[in-house]
């Protein structure tokens, strides 16, 4: 009964792992578009310049959106910008137009043109 136990508990164990596995590898793979905030200068009360570097499976277009905060951490500004090109890295200096002066940049997420936002660790 022992062995038994110790073999069921070993193929549940590995059953588990493969499913963890797939469900890891799908996620990784799903993620055909991602970026980086490089830099950002603010320009006036009401832009902001960013350098966001855009990586992404070639003739796949990537629609990526930044988010400025001022220094309450309130939301002045918000916008998805779209990028078509056939490279693979696109290294590109955008303009973001805010409602107030902002103090800080976040990319929110990347995704494929015509899916769902795909967080973007960067």
């Amino acid at each position: 009964a022992d062995r038994k136990l110790k073999i069921v508990g070993s193929v549940l164990g590995v059953g588990l792992l493969g499913v963890v596995g797939w469900i890891g590898w799908d996620y990784v793979a799903g993620q055909s578009v991602s970026a980086q905030v490089i830099k950002f200068q603010v320009v006036s009360d009401s832009e902001v310049k960013v350098q966001l570097e855009v990586r992404k499976d070639a003739g796949v277009t990537g629609v990526c959106t930044l988010s400025s905060q001022n220094e309450e951490h309130a939301e002045v500004g918000r916008a998805d910008f779209t990028f078509a090109q056939k490279d693979t890295r696109v290294d590109e200096m955008l303009s973001l137009k805010t409602t107030g002066r902002a103090t800080m940049i976040e990319l929110v997420g990347c995704k494929a043109a015509g899916k769902g936002t795909t967080p973007t660790a960067g």
